[in-house]
């Protein structure tokens, strides 16, 4: 019978990047086990396709949450992928780290290590954004980001004027020194496709002979 070193459940984003992480080496044998089906599928692979993947049974749990009386008793729908990548595969892609004082309130309750400036360099190891490294940002890493600023809508500009002239400051960055005001989001695309967890760190480790997915 095989037996492996590590059982990763699930390829979600956390599974996608343990099963890299822990494959690196070589030194372990990882096994990868996923409910769901391939992630090579036009409507996840094209960006605008996360329209039809959030109710696309085949990919999706479709979920729903308990009924809410502020909804006249309706139950949202809660999306959640079932595919390599997991949710990363059929989400809008919107790449926008956690506030900073998020972070630092986990290190202030009694975590080293799990403050923002604990962890900006990993942020910035992990991505190969196309807006250039600067003290907030990273290139070279698996995850691509595309930076959208220069292609966006005339009607986009208009509404980022109204936003300003309402008081709203812009923000150029939103994984910057700040995440408030008005801006536009970085995606997780490359050359016009998804970049997925699966596609930036999973598959990459599915090279690897000590890498197995089931």
């Amino acid at each position: 019978m095989q037996t492996y070193d590590f059982i990763v459940v699930g390829s979600g984003s956390a599974g996608s990047v343990v099963a890299d992480k822990l494959s690196a080496s070589g030194r372990f044998s990882v096994l990868v086990l996923e409910a769901g089906g391939t992630d090579r599928r036009f409507y996840v692979q094209m960006p605008l396709g996360y329209g039809k993947t959030f109710f696309d049974p085949v990919v999706n749990w479709n979920y729903k949450a308990e009924p809410d009386p502020g909804l006249a008793g309706n139950a949202d729908h809660w999306p959640r992928g079932k595919l390599l990548g997991g949710s990363s595969s059929i989400n809008a892609m919107v790449f926008i780290r956690g506030a900073r004082e998020d972070f630092d309130a986990w290190a202030a309750a009694g975590n080293p290590g799990w403050s923002y400036d604990d962890l900006l360099p990993s942020f910035k190891a992990m991505e190969d954004n196309a807006a250039g490294a600067d003290r907030w940002r990273g290139v070279g890493g698996p995850l691509h980001v595309t930076d959208c600023s220069r292609a966006v809508h005339p009607l986009t500009k208009r509404y980022l004027a109204a936003a300003e002239q309402a008081g709203l400051p812009f923000n150029p960055d939103f994984n910057g020194a700040s995440q408030e005001g008005v801006g536009v989001y970085q995606i997780t695309t490359k050359n016009g496709r998804r970049m997925s967890a699966a596609r930036a760190f999973l598959r990459p480790a599915m090279k690897r002979g000590n890498v197995r997915v089931e």
